[in-house]
């Protein structure tokens, strides 16, 4: 029996209840026998809401611009749902008996919990309430300590590959490592996360292939870990093929939840440099790894994947693959206008030297392999994710288009990368 922390938040019964729960406790609150009530007092409670939620929403999309896209119309919604219901509850203060005035306040709350589970339903972020609870089954561990010194690394033959040589040993563990690790350089980062398989903790151990991974904006490496769900599905892969997976780091290239340098060297920041030298050169230091180009993967989601765009044609001499889950079509802070300005100062011939679609359309790439994935529902960048796939391709790339019935949202960013390890493990040589 699955225990309740496992219990899925983003569908079935627990967000379908919220939302009914939300509706009924804004229609009790909405609903009384005073003429008044109705002719006056609710109708400008829900008519100030909206006025407040509609000025909010302007001066994000349009003044603050912490993200390049506008507030998802669900946000809005529940937004306005829960402040018309705390007002409600509210203006019930004022009278009434004492406990039916504590149960419009408990019903408003209820409503803003009923708005809390909508909303991650809606983007996916935390697939249980283990996630929310942070209760990791995997180990924690202190990157030095993550295995015994290595006496060795598995000998691959030329021609061969790990999936080749490499025989279970006993005692394997069932389930890999995470580590929290500061990985200095050009950009100040927030600490990476990273996994180890259980094939890892051998001795000899294998070196293995990485995948270097970003979450989106607003967002942090943590986000990989809940909605990612990164050490459930790379655990069920290393189980299926005797302790192998990917070693898998997920770096930061924002520096705070909201910002934005773009993945580019700019006066933003020099994002880039960070992704392309001071991270791969870290793992190389840190790790034992196949420092093959064919066995190094950038892959990210949202504005993750526009990096993972980036680099995998301004650094193709490091990664040799790369996975674009429903990325941008080219770096943005809105406008390209508004981009070019705030990275370069207006120099459009500097933004176009490092923009990939523009990188493109004048060079081509053989010997770089790729996935982008798309959601099908999504409105704002499904178009994009197109007319970056037959850039690649026409670019020369070992490209592949995947079309998830999903919109943009953890959902498709989880079930696209990890849909996608199959071909990169017969890529890398986990498989044969």
């Amino acid at each position: 029996m699955p225990s309740p922390l496992d219990l899925s938040l983003t569908n079935g019964p627990i967000p379908q209840a919220a939302t009914v729960t939300a509706v009924l406790a804004v229609t009790y609150l909405a609903v009384r026998k005073d003429r008044t009530w109705w002719v006056r007092v609710l109708p400008i409670v829900v008519l100030a809401c909206a006025l407040v939620v509609t000025g909010l929403a302007l001066v994000v999309d349009h003044v603050w611009k912490p993200w390049p896209e506008p507030l998802p119309a669900v946000l809005v919604v529940w937004l306005g749902a829960v402040l018309v219901a705390l007002t409600l509850a509210v203006v019930r203060l004022r009278s009434g008996r004492w406990y039916g005035r504590a149960f419009g306040v408990l019903l408003a709350l209820g409503v803003v919990a009923s708005a809390a589970v909508a909303t991650n339903a809606h983007f996916g972020q935390y697939p249980t309430t283990r996630a929310v609870l942070d209760l990791f089954r995997n180990d924690r561990v202190d990157l030095d300590e993550a295995a015994p010194p290595a006496s060795g690394v598995v000998e691959v033959p030329v021609g061969k590959t790990v999936a080749d040589v490499w025989k279970r040993p006993e005692g394997l563990p069932d389930r890999g490592t995470v580590s929290e690790e500061e990985i200095p350089g050009a950009f100040k980062a927030r600490p990476a996360w990273v996994y180890l398989p259980p094939a890892y903790s051998t001795t000899p151990r294998p070196r293995l292939p990485v995948i270097v991974l970003m979450a989106g904006q607003p967002g942090s490496p943590r986000d990989w870990f809940d909605g990612g769900r990164v050490l459930d599905n790379l655990d069920a892969h290393a189980r299926q093929h005797d302790g192998l997976a990917p070693i898998v780091v997920v770096v930061d290239q924002l520096g705070t939840s909201t910002a934005n340098p773009l993945c580019l060297d700019s006066k933003l920041g020099r994002s880039e440099t960070y992704l392309a030298r001071d991270v791969p050169a870290w793992i190389r230091q840190r790790l034992t790894v196949d420092e093959r180009r064919e066995a190094w993967t950038i892959a990210g989601f949202s504005q993750g994947g526009t990096c993972s765009l980036q680099l995998a044609v301004r650094a193709p001499d490091v990664y040799g693959n790369f996975i674009a889950l429903a990325p941008q079509r080219e770096p943005s802070l809105g406008t390209r206008e508004e981009t070019v300005k705030a990275a370069f100062d207006g120099d459009e011939a500097a933004f176009a030297e490092v923009n990939p679609m523009d990188v493109l359309a004048g060079r081509r790439f053989p010997r770089t392999a790729g996935v982008v994935v798309a959601g099908r529902d999504d409105v704002t960048y499904r178009q994009a994710d197109a007319e970056v796939f037959e850039a690649c391709r026409e670019a020369g790339m070992d490209v592949q288009w995947k079309e998830l019935p999903n919109n943009h949202d953890w959902n498709m960013a989880r079930d696209g990368l990890f849909g996608s390890l199959p071909w990169l493990a017969r890529r890398t040589g986990l498989v044969r």
